[in-house]
């Protein structure tokens, strides 16, 4: 019964601690070990007090878990004689540790379990020498202990307690012994390197569809340019085609039956031939257009003289000839509103430059 609670006590302990297990770089080379140890005995045992030694061999196998195959030696003295009771005893320690990564010194649990070889001498009541009792019987132990650890070597020091269950004892089948010791680790081989993490992949290379390029350089990207193959220099629209454009000139106009500038329309043609300087690559048709007043035939004669004015107005302020197409009159073949009116008619006697590019 008493081995069953303990086996339970075991595995509750397993449990609870492996839930705080945590991953991070640890030393997990194999280590060789070596203990001294106070062991105080049960008093049902009849012993003294006496130190034990112990080997054992090792290693951590997580960042808080550190297993131990481990032999242990003692030869006590029984009270108020000279008989002994050797124990020689092996089993595995688990030790769960309370630590992080930069620890140096951290507590921790064990609990083990093995077997306990002994051979108890007691006295021969029928005279002559005495007489061994041996056998080897179940030995589990728990324990609570303090580690440092350095490059090469770790100590321990380990309080614990352990329950000897010897079946072959006709007084007493288990015995609770207790014991403190010291132990030095000795760390075997290269001290592990910490692996240093890849450098983050490199970000994807953005896609590049037709929404950003523009092969033909008119501002229209290629998804949505209906006419790939502009020249370069021409006047697109939303869908990268050619459109007619028209320096607006309103204001422009002409006294009736007059082709000569008036004073208020100098200002509206210096503003042209500021835009004109300012996008040099742009080529404009000069077109004069009138009212329906008249007959066509000297409509269309007035509409050019309007049309050579401003032609003559442009070139006299530095806008070479090369690039004006004209002048051409179109007489009052084009109103831009109702002839039916004097305002409708003073908008239709105008000049426009409609730009050819």
């Amino acid at each position: 019964m008493k081995k069953n609670l303990l086996c339970c006590a075991l595995l509750g302990m397993l449990g609870s601690t492996a839930a705080l297990a945590e991953d991070f770089f640890y030393d997990d080379r194999w280590y060789v070990s070596g203990t001294v140890q106070q062991n105080f005995y049960d008093g049902e045992r009849g012993l003294g007090d006496s130190m034990g030694l112990g080997l054992g061999f090792g290693k951590f196998f997580a960042p808080r878990w550190s297993f131990d195959a481990e032999l242990n030696y003692a030869n006590p003295q029984k009270s108020n004689s000279d008989l002994l009771w050797s124990q020689f005893g092996l089993g595995v320690t688990g030790r769960y540790h309370w630590r992080n990564e930069d620890s140096t010194w951290w507590p921790y649990v064990a609990f083990g379990v093995g077997a306990q070889r002994h051979e108890d001498e007691y006295s021969n009541l029928s005279g002559g020498g005495p007489l061994d009792r041996e056998g080897t019987n179940l030995l589990t132990k728990l324990g609570l202990g303090l580690q440092a650890d350095y490059d090469r070597t770790s100590w321990r020091f380990e309080v614990g307690a352990r329950q000897d269950y010897d079946d072959g004892n006709p007084d007493n089948s288990v015995y609770h012994d207790l014991s403190a010791g010291l132990t030095v680790l000795v760390k075997l081989g290269a001290k592990p390197e910490k692996a240093v993490p890849p450098p983050p992949p490199p970000p994807p290379e953005p896609k590049v569809t037709c929404a950003d390029l523009d092969d033909d350089g008119d501002g229209v990207n290629n998804c949505d340019d209906k006419c790939p193959a502009t020249p370069a220099g021409t006047i697109v629209g939303p869908d990268g085609c050619p459109v007619p454009v028209t320096i607006d000139l309103r204001g422009v106009n002409f006294d009736f039956d007059k082709s000569t500038l008036r004073p208020d329309a100098v200002a509206i043609l210096n503003e042209a031939v500021e835009i004109l300087k300012k996008y040099p690559e742009l080529r404009v048709e000069v077109a004069g257009h009138t009212d329906s007043t008249g007959p066509d035939n000297y409509n269309q004669g007035l509409s050019e003289r309007r049309a050579k004015a401003v032609y003559e107005f442009l070139t006299s302020n530095g806008i070479s000839a090369s690039r004006l197409s004209g002048p051409v009159g179109f007489g009052e073949s084009r109103p831009i509103d109702t002839n039916d009116t004097r305002e409708g008619r003073a908008r239709n006697r105008r000049t426009e430059l409609n730009v050819q590019n």
